[in-house]
């Protein structure tokens, strides 16, 4: 492997040199991931259904929880992938489930509508920066397509009167917004907090994971009954 992926990345408030424990506070509160993950699969166990879109999300769930302590340990190129992957992974996943679950759309139709999705949340930086070249916003920018689909959809639930899925989606949209911010302000809050409040964000964040999981299994689509032979 390339040596380049092993260079050291100094991102947050709490990591004062390169040593595998220098973010303790970070890197042990991700397993609010691994909490979140494993209440949903007991949820998805006593379904009694296999909702099998349902338990993919648990899974990246989980493995959002271990990416982003590696992350928080090794601190560098490789596992700064490992950190980023599973959440983009997580964000299109749940997007398509949305397509299809809560409002109701065809295979195509969500998929066009989930590529469309993708293709702005990989643009969006650019615009952003062409528009607000000094708001960096500590590296959060990226996720702001993800608060604004979780609004927009919670909207189109709203507005097809799907009450239940809109509260999900717009209680977390709020959750996550609070964690963006903290997620934001960690480095320019050193001087007076020196852990910062990068954990605050795995902390909400795992919220906000927990909230659409839990969604997501009680909105599964009903079985169908098994065929009686005449």
């Amino acid at each position: 492997m390339n040596s380049s992926w092993f260079q050291s990345i100094d991102s947050y408030c709490e990591r004062l040199d390169p040593g595998f424990w220098a973010e303790p506070v970070n890197a042990l509160s991700n397993g609010f991931f691994l909490l979140a993950a494993a209440h949903a699969f007991l949820v998805w166990r006593s379904k009694g259904r296999r909702d099998w879109p349902a338990l993919w999300l648990i899974a990246v769930a989980a493995i959002v929880g271990i990416g982003s302590f590696l992350f928080h340990t090794f601190a560098n190129r490789w596992s700064l992938l490992a950190d980023v992957l599973p959440i983009a992974v997580f964000i299109y996943s749940y997007f398509l489930l949305a397509m299809r679950r809560y409002l109701r759309l065809g295979i195509v139709q969500a998929l066009a509508i989930t590529l469309a999705f993708i293709v702005f949340n990989m643009s969006f930086g650019r615009l952003w920066f062409g528009l607000f070249p000094a708001a960096t916003l500590n590296g959060s920018v990226g996720y702001l397509p993800a608060l604004m689909a979780l609004v927009a959809v919670g909207v189109a639930c709203l507005m097809a009167s799907h009450k239940q899925a809109e509260h999900a989606l717009l209680w977390a949209a709020c959750v996550f917004g609070l964690s963006l911010v903290f997620r934001s302000i960690d480095n320019a809050v050193c001087p007076a907090l020196p852990l910062g409040t990068h954990a605050l964000w795995h902390m909400l964040n795992a919220l906000v994971l927990w909230i659409l999981m839990i969604a997501a299994l009680a909105h599964a689509p009903e079985e169908r009954p098994p065929d009686v032979p005449r």
